[in-house]
Parts: structure tokens; sequence; C-alpha cells
């Protein structure tokens, strides 16, 4: 009997991961699909139900991603699991001005339902010229293309379908066609982007280990045959988790790119779609219609003209200098992330004083609310009229406009109206670091196991800046105030200001002397080369105010590192924690802090660990080295007369946040 019942939750237990495994859905249109997808760039749900990846505009980039990852590993063999068969069935229109556009969508599965960095053009949104080719994407796609160029460097017609691994060269290809089954041996031709609606089926069969690709005019039935029958093993290319969904492009040409319907389905062939009840693409008309205009329709027309022309002159004689008005650029009308000017006046309340939540060397930092969706914002004002302000709001689009991590603060968009530069960030509740440790009010106290966490945040927000971006990004100003904490008190690093981007396995070229006092580490005072150890050194003065309750200059004669030395050096390190915490704290987790903060503040770069180190130090991986050689309090790299000679010359031009 037990045995019978062991066998019996076996069987149950195996049915669930069976069940766990299986992804089945259909979309007759997308009107109430909203949850289920996951879109970013130029993708929208129109309200007829048309899910337009790109519209025509230049070099856009769309994504949908259907929202459940799909457990790719077919766990139903005993031998090494091959990877989960899948079919997929899906109906596309690409509408282009004059039947001349590009670049075409792909249907792919990727481990993300976010692509970051990657490029429009010929890259369809999928990769970029860094990573185009590297096995580490984890990408299977199926290109329909519309532009050449990728390869023989022209931007003639394409028109193809190809089957991609990892980059943009096809493993396999055809040119976009379908098989009759009455004549299976004759193509007949497929023009990708002639407004047509057309059908496509994508199956791979995990045994056999072989993609087939299937095209057709929606209103034919599906060709026996399929256009393009690839061997392959997916299961050394896809992980274990994979997200399905579609990826989009255009470039100098422009298309607008639609998915009319889709379904897909692990276990089986897809369901059938229901054609009847897919929404239709707009299709814009041929210029070469032979349609003749009357006499009344050119007078009509003219008319228009001379309204609109008469319209222009009196904005520019009245309204030109209207404070509100907004003059765009060509390359902010197709940016995704554009704010309009209005919607940030209104948000801060005309940028009123009373919304200001921070100030600093390149402008204010003001609190909003969103009027177009009541989200709570901080809004970055860069001060009109400075190079240097100009420089750090292009910084901040250039690398944290494209960085995702949950440690550092999160740029939604940025808006530029004449000298006005604005920068939209999520709105951290909690203020900054800064402000919770020296601005104590209500006698509030952050805790030890609060600020234990928070270090760690931060570390890990480095670690992914230096090492695991796909460029080194040098932040350049770690300080307290360039903290936030949000609602869960989690600790965020922002600003990026003054950040610089390089190529993993290069030096970085910048020399210019920026960042706070305090934080600046000596060889950077001396050669005005920032690595990532001179951010190192930052992040080591940052773990002696969490730890200390100080700031790192508070007169001409308290230097906090001197302070932390001569405490180390008499050996009672511990006299140097925050007695705002009345010994409230894991002793062996101050002693680390405070040994890894003078160990990452080292005068010396070479001694100071890499943030990979720094984590292992704090999750207790590894040993915290023994610390020598710091220097006495009289050392030119320590003393307060070398920091005061220093202030002199530095620039501060960061923002301060307030509560």
């Amino acid at each position: 009997m037990a045995s019978t019942i062991c066998l019996f939750v076996l069987f149950l237990f195996f049915s669930m991961i069976v069940e766990a495994q299986s992804v089945y859905f259909i979309f007759n249109g997308f009107n109430e699909s909203e949850k289920n997808l996951s879109i970013d760039g130029a993708s929208i749900i129109k309200p007829n139900g048309l899910l337009r990846l790109t519209k025509n505009t230049r070099d856009a980039v769309g994504h949908a991603f259907y929202s459940k990852p799909i457990q790719m590993p077919d766990t139903s063999s005993n031998s090494s699991p091959n990877a989960s068969s899948f079919s997929t069935t899906f109906v596309f229109q690409i509408v282009s001005p004059k039947g001349k556009g590009g670049y075409g969508l792909a249907f792919a599965l990727a481990p993300s339902n976010q692509l970051p960095g990657a490029a429009a053009g010929h890259f369809l949104g999928l990769f970029n010229s860094s990573n185009d080719g590297n096995s580490s994407n984890h990408i299977f796609a199926v290109e329909f293309d519309t532009v050449n160029g990728f390869n023989d460097n022209s931007d003639s017609e394409g028109n193809h379908v190809g089957v991609n691994i990892n980059s943009m060269r096809s493993e396999s290809s055809m040119g976009a066609s379908y098989k009759e089954d009455d004549n299976p041996n004759r193509l007949e031709d497929l023009m990708l982007e002639s407004g047509k609606r057309i059908q496509a089926w994508i199956e791979y069969d995990g045994a056999a280990k072989l993609v087939s690709v299937t095209i057709a005019p929606m209103e034919q039935s599906r060709p026996i045959r399929p256009l393009i029958s690839f061997p392959v093993d997916l299961s050394t290319i896809v992980k274990d988790n994979m997200y399905a969904g579609f990826s989009s492009s255009t470039g100098k040409k422009t298309s607008s790119h639609y998915i009319l319907g889709w379904s897909f389905s692990t276990e089986g062939a897809a369901p059938p779609l229901d054609l009847s009840r897919l929404p239709d693409a707009p299709i814009f008309e041929d210029s070469s219609s032979s349609f003749q205009p009357s006499v009344i329709t050119i007078i009509a027309s003219l008319c228009g003209v001379t309204t609109i022309l008469f319209a222009i002159l009196f904005f520019h004689a009245v309204y030109r200098k209207w404070p509100q008005s907004e003059a765009l650029e060509d390359w902010e009308l197709d940016c995704p992330h554009r704010f309009r000017y209005q919607d940030l006046h209104t948000a801060t309340k005309g940028f009123k004083k009373s919304e200001i939540i921070g100030a600093g060397g390149f402008g204010a930092v003001y609190k909003g609310r969103l009027p177009t969706n009541g989200n709570e914002v901080a809004v970055k004002r860069i001060t009109p009229n400075s190079i240097q302000g100009l420089r750090g709001f292009t910084a901040e689009i250039e690398s944290l406009g494209r960085l995702r991590h949950k440690n550092l603060v999160n740029l939604q968009g940025w808006c530029k109206r004449n000298n006005d530069l604005l920068l939209v960030y999520d709105y951290i509740p909690n203020g900054c670091l800064a402000g919770l440790l020296f601005s104590r009010g209500n006698n509030f106290v952050l805790s030890w196991e609060q600020r234990f966490n928070i270090v760690k945040d931060i570390a890990a927000g480095l670690l992914y800046l230096h090492e695991e971006w796909e460029q080194v990004v040098i932040h350049r100003d770690v300080k307290s105030s360039n903290v936030l904490i949000d609602a869960g008190m989690n600790g965020r690093l922002g600003d990026f200001g003054l950040a610089r981007l390089y190529d993993h396995g290069t030096m970085s070229h910048t020399t210019n002397i920026v960042g706070t006092i305090g934080y600046i580490a000596p060889e950077l005072a001396r050669t005005g080369q920032a690595s990532t150890s001179s951010d190192v050194y930052a992040y080591g003065i940052l773990l002696l105010e969490v730890a200390c309750g100080r700031k790192p200059v508070e007169t001409s004669n308290f230097i906090l590192t001197d302070f932390v030395i001569e405490c180390h050096q008499k050996g009672r390190v511990l006299d140097a924690a925050d007695p705002e915490l009345n010994s409230a704290f894991v002793v062996k987790e101050m002693d680390v802090v405070l040994g890894l903060g003078l160990l990452c503040s080292h005068h010396k770069p070479k001694a100071r660990p890499t943030m990979r180190e720094v984590i292992r130090y704090l999750n207790w991986e590894d040993k915290l080295p023994v610390i020598d050689d710091l220097g006495s309090s009289d050392s030119p790299c320590r003393s307060s007369r070398y920091m005061g000679e220093v202030s002199i010359e530095m620039i501060t031009s960061s923002i301060d946040c307030g509560r």
C-alpha cells in the first residue's frame, strides 16, 4: 500500500513538472493582452488590437515578448535533456512608404524580455556591433529582413527569411517565398513589405533537432513543404528559461511593422488563429494613383496651403517668445524616452522652489507628479548656459539611459527645450544616504542592519558598472549624497553626470580632475586619470562614513581617514563606530566595514581590492587581508593640509539631495 502511495505521489510530482513546463497561448488581436506582454521601445498596442513594433520613424527599435518565461529543457527523457519542442504561428504586416522601407522584424527566443543596448537598422533590435556573434547572447531568431547590407555593405532590397543564432549573420536563409501545394517544386515570390498580411509558421522538433519555417499570404492555406528546414541543436544555444517574442527596427529607411495575431505552444502544434478576428493595419496610398483631382479639389488645396502659411507667420510673429513654446529637433521626435516640456512644467508646478528636493553644481532637482499617469518623478533641471552641465546631461543619457540594475537609480527619460535640459528619474522617497546619516530629524537613526545592507547594495551596483555591463562605467562621483534610499531601504547609486565609459580590456583616457572633496583618490589629484580603482577609493570613504556617522572632511583639523587610521593603529578600531548606534551593531560586521573602508581608501591604488573582491569580503566568502602601510597622520596622502590644497583645484559638480 505504501509503495502504491509513493508511486502516485511521484506521478503527481512529475505531472506537475511537465505541466509547469507547458506554455500555450493564442492572441487573435491584442486588445486584452497588455498584462501578458512585455513591450518596450517604440512598440505599442493600438486601440483596434494591432501590436505595432515600430512606426514609420528613423532609427526606432521595438520589442514585444510574452511576459512569462518558457522552461526550455525537456525533462521527459532520462538521457541528457534536449531543448523543448515548440510551435508558433503569427500574422504580420509591413507597411512601407511607396513599398520601399526597412528594416524588418524577427521572432526571437531570448534569455530576457528586455534587450538593452540593442541597435536599430540591420541589427533589428536584437544585437549591436559589440556583441553580435557572441555565444553569450543565447538568442535564437528567425528574421524577416527587407534590406540587404549587413554582409555586403549595401542597402539594396533584401526580402529574405533567415535563421539566426546569436548573430545577424543567418545560418540558413531563403528569399521570401512559398511553395504551392499543386506545384511544390515552384516557389512563388512574396514581398514582405508589400503591405499584405503574411502568416508565418515556425516549429522546432527537439528530438529531431530541426527548425522549419513556412510563410504564405494570410488568405492562402499553409503550404505542405516549409521554406526552410535547418538542423540545429537549440539545447546548446538556449538557457533554462527563455522569453518568446518579437523585435523590429528601422534605420535610414523606415516602415511600420505590425503583428496582427500570435499563438504559441510547447505541447504540439500551435493553435490556429481565427483570421476573421484579426485587425487590419493602415495601408499607405500608392503615390502612382490614377486619380485626377477636380478643379474644386485644387482650389480647396490651395486655400488650405494659404491658411497654413498665414498660421505659420502668425505663430512666428506673436507666439515665438511665449515661455511654454517647444521647438523639437528631429532626433527628439523619434526618441521613445523623451518627455514633453509642458508635462514636466506642470508636474513640478512650474519648477516651483517649494518642490526642490536637492541642489548642486549642475542645477536643482524637483519632485513632480506627471499629469499623464500620476506617477511621482524626480526632475533634474540642468543650469542653463553651462558647458559642464551640457556634458553632464549628455553623459547621463549615454550611460544611465542604457543601464538597468536594481541598485542604480533608473533614468526614465529626458527633455530638451532651447536652453532647458531636463532629466527624469524614478522618485526615491527616502532621499539620500547623507540626509539619513547627518540630518537626523525626529531623532531618527539609521540602524546598523540597514547600513550594512546599503553598503552591500552599492557594492553590487558598482560591480555591475565596472565588470558586468557591456562597457566599463566609471562613476567618478561615488558619495553618500549620491546614494538614494528607496521605500524598501535599499541603496541605489545615482547622479551619473560625471560618468565615463570605455571598452573592457582598454584604459580610460579621461584626464579631467572632477569629483567631490574628501572622495578624490590621491593618484587622481596627481594625474587626473580616473579608473575603477578611483571609484573603489570613493567607495571606501563611503564605508567609513556609514560606519562612523561622520563626514569625510568636517573641519580643517578633522579628516575621517586620519581618525580611523589612528584608531586602527591603537588596536581600537571599534572606537570609530558611530556613537549614535549605542553599540547596537554586529561587531564582526562593523570590524569588516571599517577595515574594508581603510583597504579601499588605501593611498596605493594597487593595494585596493576590486568591487568583486569587496563583495566577497562583505559576504564572508573571503577573509579580509591584514591592512598595513596606511601612512601616518602627517602623510601627504592623509593630511588635512593635502586636502586643503586639493580643494582649491577640484571641481565639485554633483547634485546633493535633500529629504
